[in-house]
């Protein structure tokens, strides 16, 4: 039997692939999901707390606020997309919600959301997202940017496996390391690679030779990767949910023995990854690969994992 929160869910999902259908009304949308009228306005207002004719406008405002913040639309094109008739019944509307006309707004802009019980609001930039079954915590956003980082770090690897050996060895022209044989894509992505291979050594008291990074093959650098990646994502993990970031341990890699926190690591691996993933991405991108962007996790760990 269709639970009320199941029902909702579906509602929720027609609802958004409805969202510029005006002509659509409630009647359509309730017999897209096979119910009455009737029924859906009680199931919906029952869950959510509003009803779905007040629900889909509330969302519409919220869209309308992110277009007038991020595009150059008319208020009058932005207020036609959110389904209003004209300039001044829209006025009414998104200052009943947002506090100030739309003008005023778009000047000033702050949040999309209108508050709301259910916590169902639009996102950007066109989509309807319901409220998470759980919240994510910090611990949960530590190891999101760890696996954004494996998952780049792959990706990377594999595009330039399309370059040439003299394109993965040209000299990277920017940056900020003072070595410049190291500046170059084979390296940079060695050290990504060598980065977690080193740190899962020390954390488990091991060697480490960075022989292994000196012209590292492609094929080389994938074999490593695919042992090294997971073993320091469980690393983390256990970390982070033993509660232990503030632990200790010891690093007798170097020429003297060094004790740093796991938090401390993480934070150091995190920092200068990110700087040799930027360089590599744009490499890539000089060299026609510019599938990746800058390799921004902002939306990755955003998504669900």
């Amino acid at each position: 039997m269709t639970s009320p929160a199941d029902t909702f869910h579906a509602f929720v999902d027609v609802l958004a692939d409805s969202l510029d259908d005006h002509a659509a009304g409630a009647d359509d949308l309730a017999h897209r999901l096979y119910l009455s009228r009737f029924h859906l306005d009680r199931i919906v207002s029952s869950v959510a707390g509003e009803p779905p004719a007040r629900l889909r406008r509330r969302l519409l405002l919220e869209r309308a606020a992110y277009q007038l913040a991020t595009t150059d639309r008319s208020i009058l094109d932005v207020a036609v997309a959110a389904g209003y008739g004209s300039h001044e019944a829209f006025t009414r509307a998104f200052a009943r919600g947002f506090g100030v006309a739309p003008r005023a707004w778009r000047s000033h802009p702050t949040h999309f959301k209108i508050a709301a019980a259910n916590d169902v609001h639009f996102y950007p930039p066109g989509s309807i997202r319901l409220p998470a079954p759980t919240k994510v915590t910090a611990m949960d956003l530590l190891t999101r940017m760890i696996q954004h980082h494996i998952w780049l770090t792959t990706e990377m690897i594999e595009r330039a496996a399309r370059l040439t050996d003299e394109q993965l060895d040209a000299r990277i022209v920017y940056g900020l390391d003072d070595d410049p044989d190291v500046m170059t894509i084979r390296r940079l992505l060695s050290r990504l690679v060598g980065q977690m291979n080193m740190w899962n050594a020390a954390m488990e008291n091991d060697d480490y030779s960075f022989e292994i990074e000196e012209h590292e093959s492609i094929t080389a650098m994938r074999q490593r990767l695919a042992e090294q990646a997971p073993r320091y994502l469980a690393h983390v993990r256990d970390t982070v949910d033993q509660g232990r970031l503030d632990d200790t341990f010891v690093d007798a890699l170097g020429e003297r023995p060094a004790v740093f926190t796991y938090g401390g690591m993480i934070a150091h691996v995190l920092t200068f990854a990110a700087h040799r993933r930027t360089l590599v991405v744009r490499a890539l991108d000089a060299h026609g690969i510019s599938d990746l962007g800058w390799g921004d996790p902002m939306i990755w760990v955003a998504e669900p994992a």
